[in-house]
């Protein structure tokens, strides 16, 4: 069913009211979500574990995940249009169907191959079981922009942003379990087991969604689109027409791009001050701060200006990654962690509850699946370049009289001192610009745009 709209016409005329009722279907949708993000990053992570011991190969592993990256960097915009041209429930639906189906499949390839003809990376069988593993966790990021969207259509307006909250608060606990259990699953107890368990998990969260309440009488849609066909179209125009929104997306992924330095340098620098072993254990402690971010979040909310609570919370990641390299001192870097995994859900909160506000309900997917495409594309950019940069002439540079003469003041002594030099150089760029941000007139006519603005299919506060 396709329910037009006219502009001027609200959309709660065709949808049903978040209240009580529906914020308890949005709890049972998280919990779904929660089953189904930790089935697919477990046996990513083991897939990715798996390759590497069994080939040794960095290239294998490398072609795995950046494969993974630039699908999802592809698909986003596919995602999201799907997303405004189904109803979310059926998305849903459709996400734990394909992800089942490809496990499945995996499994049956593990069955049908001698586990050494399936570990030779140099044939099409290790591929073809990779790739249907990959595209079942890609797959999954449709799940992902349809929870986004429920919670416009299942949260009351008031509590969106700690809903959001909870989101985090779930993608942070499938980190947390899957960084522990993937490593000792494969350790344990191998591929073809760790296959069945994430078969076994997945059905069970296809089962349980069939029987999800999700209330949409319609699928909403603006006048003038085609009712029988996905339209790619309406991103870029939901987009410029919110003030100050495209220059916050362009942000974002400047944000990201400095992320990749640390993406591509974090398990190095942490792998100088622990050995493998105990820097999988600090990972493992350090991602309950993705937890105890989006509780924070679902407790207090982002404030009267969600646009000011992300700027402020780049601030502090910049402060962050000024000082936590500045002395090999294991605690330092380890508490900076900490703190930063507990503000990256808090950033991503505020960036879906402004998004939530500002944008159409029509054309919420389509604008969450850009900002995810050009977002995700980012990291891995700067992970490529910074790689062989930090490799081939900062590393050096800071081993060499020179070098340590130079920074000595600042960064210390000691084996990573060059990786040090980058992540202060990038956190000072990340600061003056969200400082320029800050100071700048797309920031004040987002906000303003934000504080003016109805909430699509708002609804009246629920007491607390």
């Amino acid at each position: 069913m396709i329910v037009a709209l006219p502009e001027d016409r609200a959309m709660t005329d065709h949808a049903i009211r978040p209240d009580r009722t529906t914020l308890r279907n949005f709890y049972q949708v998280l919990l779904n979500t929660l089953v189904a993000n930790v089935t697919t990053s477990y046996l990513w992570f083991a897939l990715t574990f798996w390759a590497y011991l069994e080939t040794r190969s960095v290239l294998a592993t490398s072609i795995i995940g950046g494969s993974y990256m630039l699908l999802v960097a592809v698909f986003g915009v596919v995602f999201g249009a799907i997303v405004d041209h189904m109803k979310k429930k059926a998305v849903m639906v459709l996400s734990s169907a394909v992800t089942l189906a490809t496990y499945l499949l995996a499994g049956a390839l593990y069955l049908a191959f001698p586990e050494a003809t399936l570990v030779d990376w140099g044939r099409p069988w290790f591929w073809l079981f990779a790739g249907v593993i990959l595209i079942g966790g890609v797959v999954e990021n449709l799940r992902n922009i349809a929870l986004s969207t429920t919670v416009t259509l299942l949260v009351p307006a008031d509590r969106r942003d700690r809903a959001n909250g909870l989101v985090g608060t779930v993608q942070g606990l499938a980190f947390l379990v899957t960084s522990v259990f993937s490593g000792l699953s494969i350790g344990l107890l191998g591929m073809g087991p760790t296959v069945l368990i994430a078969i076994a998990a997945t059905a069970v969260a296809f089962v349980h969604i069939l029987f999800v309440s999700i209330p949409e009488p319609g699928v909403v849609r603006a006048p003038g689109a085609a009712p029988a066909k996905i339209s790619f179209r309406g991103a870029i125009p939901a987009i410029r027409s919110v003030p100050g929104l495209m220059p916050l997306i362009v942000f974002t992924t400047f944000n990201n791009l400095i992320g990749g330095v640390f993406m591509a340098l974090m398990d190095p620098y942490g792998l100088t001050l622990f050995s493998v072993e105990l820097w999988g254990i600090v990972l493992g402690v350090t991602s309950i701060g993705f937890i105890v971010g989006g509780a924070l979040v679902a407790k207090f909310g982002l404030g009267k200006n969600p646009v000011r609570t992300l700027l402020w919370v780049n601030v502090g990641v910049s402060v962050l990654g000024l000082t936590f390299g500045l002395r090999e001192w294991w605690w330092l870097y380890a508490g900076g962690l900490f703190v930063f995994m507990c503000l990256m859900p808090i950033a991503e909160a505020a960036e879906q509850t402004i998004i939530q506000r500002v944008v159409p309900f029509e054309t919420q997917g389509r604008v969450f699946g850009f900002a995810a495409s050009i977002e995700a594309a980012a990291s891995p950019v700067s992970a490529f370049l910074i790689g062989p940069l930090a490799q081939f002439w900062l590393i050096p540079y800071m081993n060499t009289a020179d070098g340590q003469r130079t920074w000595g003041w600042l960064l210390g002594e000691g084996e990573a001192r060059g990786i040090a030099l980058v992540f202060t150089a990038a956190s000072l760029v990340m600061l003056v610009v969200v400082i320029l941000a800050l100071l700048s007139a797309p920031y004040r006519r987002l906000s303003a745009s934000y504080a003016q603005t109805p909430a699509p299919l708002a609804d009246g506060p629920l007491p607390a």
